[in-house]
């Protein structure tokens, strides 16, 4: 069975996500300057955690307390927030934004083959693969041919953001079992179990406390924990229920076109014309996945035939 296109709701809410992890690149290496990788993670899923806590007891929910449940909260604390968000920053201490966000939105290849094989309602198509190939090539001309001349440069940050991105997929097929719940409980349970995972590997390694930020750094850290993660993740668990995996990772096709837009509004960066280009074959891609393009020419189609016939 071929999953329903999305609602403009469910696109709404992919745009906005793609807003908030879109950031996300520039808080990591503002928070660069001043913490080491292990701190920056730390302080994401940490404040971000308890930002959700905070956020669902105010509104009146309460965490399950089945052991069944936070195993799975527990396997994507690990494969949505600790390995992905760590591999990501170390990977940005070698290599810049652009290129990291190029090789994190390899994620949707990952998740469609991923999704045949593992899901019985998200089968691969040609629409869909072309899709993705059109997304990827989309954000290869948005960053620019200097970006991608640089791809020797920093090889280990590269397979580090690449691993992130397949660490993502994985949970964007894992996560469907916890479509279940209340998106503002799974997003809490995940990152809190994250935080808890993450925590003394941080603490060990890095001694967050020895560290002496700047105002700008700590902004970073917190914007990362409160924007990126606490509202972002309620995001993700609300399109994953009723879009699905497939639909959901196509956000990674979008953080670039975030990037570049909020460089445009916030720091008067100007547009290139391969901008503009790599927008148009990202959108041509999301509506090949999407399918509603191909559905309307269909019904079009037949609708003609049955006037002319």
């Amino acid at each position: 069975m071929q999953r329903a296109a999305m609602t403009r709701r469910e696109w709404t809410f992919l745009i906005t996500l793609s807003l908030l992890w879109g950031g996300s690149f520039y808080f990591a290496e503002i928070a660069l300057v001043d913490f080491g990788p292990l701190t920056v993670v730390l302080g994401r899923v940490g404040f971000g955690a308890l930002g959700l806590l905070a956020w669902l007891f105010a509104s009146g929910g309460r965490l399950p307390a089945d052991a069944r449940t936070w195993g799975a909260f527990l396997i994507m604390g690990v494969l949505n927030n600790a390995i992905p968000f760590s591999l990501i920053v170390w990977g940005q201490v070698s290599i810049d934004s652009g290129l990291a966000s190029i090789l994190n939105a390899t994620t949707p290849l990952f998740v469609v083959l991923l999704a045949h094989v593992f899901t019985r309602d998200e089968r691969l198509t040609r629409a869909r693969l072309a899709g993705v190939a059109l997304g990827i090539a989309g954000v290869a001309v948005l960053i620019g041919p200097a970006a991608l001349l640089r791809v020797g440069d920093g090889v280990m940050g590269q397979l580090a953001v690449l691993a992130a991105a397949f660490a993502y997929a994985c949970a964007g097929i894992y996560g469907r079992r916890l479509r279940g719940l209340p998106p503002l409980v799974a997003a809490t349970g995940m990152v809190t179990c994250g935080a808890i995972v993450f925590a003394p590997i941080a603490l060990l390694i890095e001694k967050p406390w020895q560290a002496q930020p700047g105002a700008a750094a700590v902004g970073a850290v917190l914007g990362l924990a409160v924007l990126c993660t606490t509202l972002a993740y309620w995001l993700y668990f609300r399109i994953l229920r009723t879009a699905g995996a497939t639909n959901l990772l196509l956000v990674t096709f979008l953080i670039p076109v975030s990037a570049v837009l909020l460089g445009w509004l916030l720091l008067d960066e100007r547009l290139a014309w391969t901008a503009f280009a790599g927008m148009a074959l990202i959108f041509a891609g999301l509506a090949a996945v999407d399918g509603r393009v191909f559905t309307l020419a269909r019904s079009r189609r037949v609708v003609e035939g049955a006037r002319e016939g």
